[in-house]
Formats: structure tokens, sequence, C-alpha cells
């Protein structure tokens, strides 16, 4: 399949990736920055373009890899005969593109994607045509890149973007914040990249509120009283303390 990339940022240069791979051709890369269109167009052999006028009339999709905000935008600027478009979003509707094309959808990569990845992990897609036909496409596309394809509408998509962030973005935030923390106190934070790892790894053996430990699930009041002693000089982090246990203390008197 021949494939136009709009954007030149994470998700697109992991698609390209993806996409060569997978042995279908990219043939064109448009970017706001043609020096960014210029630098992925050369790793998977494409043509850099500077303008969306010069958008070939011979690739059978084009996807529309940009932040979510931009997306209504750039959809405003596309007028696309034939082609299938897509974009990548997980909070934006599908319908966003129902004056850029006739055959429109959605292609969600369902992961966190950096472009500097030298191994890219698993990435399952949902995706969501206008029509049998475009769902057949993205289906077909989808599976040549992915062991996991899903259809979801729109409301299921968001649903699903919402436990991303959930499950990706604050515990990365926890995360830094413990790292902030270790380092103002000399502490290795390196020490527990193996405990981050095991518990990680066990949400793929059961389900996570089997799985919770530590001194708020066992209901040890000492522990977690010392705990909001050390973090008197942090609110912040204080706070988060204080309201996490009391979740999951909440949490399991209701079982």
């Amino acid at each position: 399949m021949k494939v136009i990339l709009l954007g030149s940022g994470n998700t697109a240069t992991v698609l390209a990736k993806m996409i060569v791979k997978a042995e279908h051709e990219v043939v064109q890369v448009w970017s706001r920055n043609f020096d960014h269109a210029k630098a992925l167009a050369a790793k998977v052999r494409a043509q850099p373009i500077a303008t969306l006028d010069e958008l070939s009339g011979e690739a059978d999709l084009c996807i529309m890899a940009v932040s979510d905000a931009a997306i209504p935008q750039l959809a405003k600027q596309l007028q696309l005969r034939r082609k299938v478009l897509v974009h990548t979003a997980g909070s934006v509707s599908r319908d966003v593109l129902r004056n850029s094309s006739p055959n429109y959808g959605v292609l969600y990569p369902l992961q966190s994607l950096r472009k500097e990845m030298l191994v890219i992990p698993p990435v399952p897609f949902l995706i969501d045509g206008n029509s049998d036909e475009v769902n057949a496409l993205l289906e077909d596309f989808a599976h040549s890149l992915s062991d996991n394809v899903q259809f979801v509408d729109d409301a299921a998509r968001l649903n699903m973007h919402l436990a991303a962030v959930m499950v990706s973005n604050f515990t990365n935030h926890l995360y830094a914040l413990t790292e902030d923390y270790c380092k103002d106190r000399n502490l290795d934070f390196k020490l527990l990249h193996p405990l981050i790892i095991e518990v990680a790894c066990r949400l793929t053996q059961g389900h996570a509120v089997d799985m919770q430990t530590g001194p708020a699930r066992r209901g040890d009041e000492e522990t977690i009283k010392k705990h909001l002693l050390l973090l008197e000089i942090d609110e912040h982090l204080q706070d988060l303390y204080r309201e996490l246990s009391e979740s999951i203390q909440k949490l399991y008197r209701k079982k």
C-alpha cells in the first residue's frame, strides 16, 4: 500500500518505521517544518513535500499524524477525492474529517510512542472508518502492522484514551515526582526500576485490584503516619500520598 504521512513527530516517525517494515511504501512526508519532513522522509526513502498542494494522487492512504489540537485546522486545508484519510488521535471524533475526503476514518495506535525508540513495542490499533470499504482497508492495513486490531467508535475510543492517560501519563508523573524525591535525599531512583517492572508485569497475569499491596491495602496506619511526617516539607506530595492512600482504603472497604 502507498501511504502519505502528514506529520513528523513521535507518532509519525514510529508509524513510518512500522509501515516500511510491513513492506508498504511511504511515498511522501509533509510537516509544517519542512526540515523535519526532509529528515523523516530520508529515513524511509520518501519524498518530502513543503505544501499540501503537492500531495500525490497515487497514494492509497493518507495518515494525519499530528497533535490532537492541530487536526481540525489541518483537515480544513485538505480536499481529497479518492484516497482514504485518517487521523491517529484518541480524543478527536472521526467526523472531523467529514469534509476533507469522502473516505475517512481513524487509525489510533494505543501506545506511548517516541521517535527515539530503538525497539518498537507491541502497538494495538483502534480503527473506525466511515464505510464498509474504508473499514476493510483499515483492517487489512492495521493487521499488517499489529496482531491486535479492534473496531472502536468515537465514544469508546475517547474512554480508552482516558484510560490510557490514567495508566501511562499519570503513573509516569508519579515516577517523576518520586525521582525528584529520591534526588533531593541522595537516594538512587534506579534501585526502584526492578520494582516498577515487576508491578507492571503482574498486570498481564491478573486483575490490578487483586495485585494491590502496601500499607494502605493492609491498613497499616502507623507506617502511613511515618510516611506523611516525612512528606511534611512537600505539601503537594503529602496531599497526593494521603489522597491515594484514602482511595485505596475506600476501594477495599467496598469489597
